[in-house]
């Protein structure tokens, strides 16, 4: 594994916890010699991330779609910034950057990111380990669901095992790595 990529939240969250995990995630990289791929902005636990991993040395490579770029929230001071036309295009090259795919907490649009990437998985578009930072408890609900889904029987057999999540970052970068 040579890089990660993070899908999270373009605000702070009510929990200043969220921004200490991204931290201490962010450190976590550069000691393994991770690169962080990310969505490219500059704001929320996004910002905190990426300059946590360049102030530590890191490599940072954004994917921002043009619109945003426009809305002056890109983040110009990354290792590497792509500007792709769309949302769609902007998971497609994240997904092609990172070896591993986390969800920090985030709103809507890191759910729609990371559960995207669970689907490709599950259809065998790409083979890489997915997981969830369960900081504070943040995905508590959701995990629970997705095991009501497993008994459901809407997940394929063995298919949860295969979602990742710890809250600790790096038991579960422990976890992506096997």
């Amino acid at each position: 594994m040579k890089s990660v990529c993070i899908f999270c939240g373009s605000s702070n969250g009510a929990n200043p916890k969220f921004l200490e995990v991204a931290k201490e995630l962010g450190q976590l990289l550069v000691r393994e010699n991770l690169e962080l791929i990310y969505g490219g902005a500059s704001i929320g636990i996004m910002t905190m991330l990426a300059d946590t991993v360049l102030e530590a040395g890191g490599v940072v490579r954004g994917v921002i779609p043009e619109f945003m770029v426009e809305h002056e929230v890109a983040h110009h001071g990354i290792t590497e910034l792509h500007i792709v036309n769309n949302m769609h295009e902007r998971k497609q090259k994240m997904q092609e950057l990172g070896d591993a795919l986390i969800a920090l907490p985030g709103g809507l649009g890191t759910l729609e990111e990371i559960f995207e990437m669970l689907t490709w998985s599950q259809l065998k578009l790409h083979a890489k380990p997915c997981g969830f930072l369960n900081v504070e408890g943040y995905y508590d609900k959701l995990l629970d669901f997705l095991e009501h889904m497993d008994a459901s029987q809407f997940l394929p057999p063995n298919r949860r095992a295969t979602i990742y999540h710890d809250t600790h970052p790096h038991a579960l970068l422990q976890k992506l790595r096997r």
